[in-house]
């Protein structure tokens, strides 16, 4: 971290928190709703991402020329390595290439793995993988599953196989436990250019990774739970994991120690992390002692419209329960909605 610029640290302590929150709010509701509704969510989520940012992605990889079942398998490859993912590829033809998310699991970091059932994994595949052919316009390829990490086996791995005849949608996914992924051979894996992808490429990459999750994840949980049910469920999440991760994520950005103005140190920790976000905002000082921050737009949702204005309340509690954990004796309130203009208050406790 010695030679991280400032952006690169915002970058990073923005993609630390939103990587929280994502693995906290399926936890929660693994925890309070049960497997079935978690693995719906997840479904939907890799859904919307896979139809979003799969063409655009294979396109921006250099990757659309390629065999179908080795372009998919690239795909997880590269674009799981800019995410900070640790994943493996390996080719056996240009019909049949294996991938392999190896642990430790990024979605599921540390003990999380524990509280993670076998259909949410599913779900997963289920969402993206057995999605790639329908969007390629390819009735003939589809993804075999060997090993998922929450059943006990050693990382979430298998292989797009395009087959000689067109599959019935329950064949798109299948599974084959008794088969085993080759090893894996860097020399065989397609690199990223460095002379195009620095590091600071890199670090905003990984930023915008972990910002397109929470793009899904909040709108698809209003939609599946309804509003209030979601600020329990994700929005809940968000405040135990603000609460739980500022201390870290002040850290990333190298403001160790306490200030003596503590809404002015609070004021410039979210600041750093609406600018890494890429957010437009403006500080005014009030004389009743409170802190009122302008943000013009929510780049975070933008384009997502129409937007249930409930999804600002829940990112909201993010903010509230990392103002908890720098100072319970400070209130955090939030006015806005998913267009126009925020207006984001610090202010000592009446």
């Amino acid at each position: 971290m010695m030679d991280c610029t400032p952006e690169q640290r915002g970058y990073r302590a923005l993609s630390r928190l939103y990587h929280a929150w994502l693995t906290g709010s399926l936890l929660r509701v693994a925890s309070r709703r049960g497997s079935a509704d978690a693995s719906e969510l997840l479904f939907r989520i890799f859904r919307r991402q896979h139809l979003a940012t799969f063409l655009p992605g294979l396109q921006k990889l250099g990757l659309d020329g390629l065999p179908h079942a080795v372009a998919c398998a690239q795909y997880h490859y590269l674009s799981n390595q800019i995410g900070g993912v640790r994943v493996e590829y390996m080719p056996e033809s240009e019909r049949k290439a294996w991938v392999r998310y190896a642990p430790p699991r990024w979605i599921w970091e540390g003990t999380a793995i524990c509280g993670v059932t076998g259909d949410m994994s599913r779900a997963i595949l289920r969402g993206w993988h057995a999605h790639n052919g329908v969007t390629l316009g390819n009735p003939r390829l589809g993804f075999v599953c060997t090993k998922q990490t929450p059943d006990g086996q050693d990382g979430l791995e298998g292989y797009y196989c395009e087959y000689d005849h067109d599959l019935a949608p329950d064949e798109r996914l299948r599974f084959s436990r008794g088969e085993e992924a080759p090893a894996f051979d860097p020399a065989k894996a397609p690199k990223l250019p460095a002379a195009t992808w620095p590091q600071e490429r890199l670090d905003k990459a990984a930023r915008n990774y972990t910002m397109e999750y929470i793009r899904s994840l909040v709108p698809e949980a209003i939609d599946l739970f309804g509003p209030l049910d979601a600020q329990f469920l994700i929005g809940g999440a968000a405040r135990l994991v603000g609460m739980h991760f500022f201390d870290e994520c002040r850290d990333i950005l190298g403001r160790q120690g306490r200030s003596a103005d503590s809404a002015q140190a609070f004021a410039e920790f979210f600041l750093a992390l609406a600018v890494a976000g890429g957010e437009d905002c403006a500080r005014e000082n009030s004389a009743d002692g409170a802190i009122r921050i302008r943000q013009s737009d929510w780049k975070l949702m933008r384009g997502l419209e129409p937007l249930h204005p409930d999804a600002f309340t829940i990112w909201s509690q993010l903010w509230a329960g990392c103002l908890a954990a720098h100072d319970r004796f400070l209130n955090w309130s939030a006015m806005g909605g998913p267009t126009g203009s925020l207006v984001l208050t610090i202010a000592p406790r009446a």
